[in-house]
């Protein structure tokens, strides 16, 4: 006889898929990293502390409608962003985060 393998986990009734790590950074508040997980066939990105304690941040989801490419970019400006600013990103008021945005594709402004 042999054992069922477990591949999907249910927590409240949402399938939930294993964590994989996509990146790492660290800020003076400490070291985070950034988690991609599908529950319930979405895929989400999210920022968690190292320690496990501490804020979330959910970076973006629906992100399976993109492809593997689009989460490898946003993970790329992710990780840019924090280095740049030393803090978490997600906290980088919005026109802050504009004033450094790259405008050199071509378009006028």
């Amino acid at each position: 006889m042999t054992t069922p393998t477990v591949t999907e986990l249910v927590r409240n009734g949402n399938h939930v898929g294993e964590r994989r790590e996509l990146g790492r950074y660290t800020i003076p508040e400490g070291e985070r990293l950034i988690i991609g997980q599908r529950i319930n066939g979405v895929v989400r990105l999210v920022d968690v502390p190292a320690g496990g304690r501490g804020r979330h941040y959910l970076i973006e989801r629906q992100l399976e409608q993109d492809g593997h490419s689009a989460l490898n970019a946003i993970v790329a400006d992710y990780l840019q962003q924090a280095e740049q600013h030393r803090v978490v990103p997600m906290l980088i008021p919005i026109q802050r985060w504009l004033d450094h945005a790259d405008t050199s594709d071509g378009r006028d402004e």
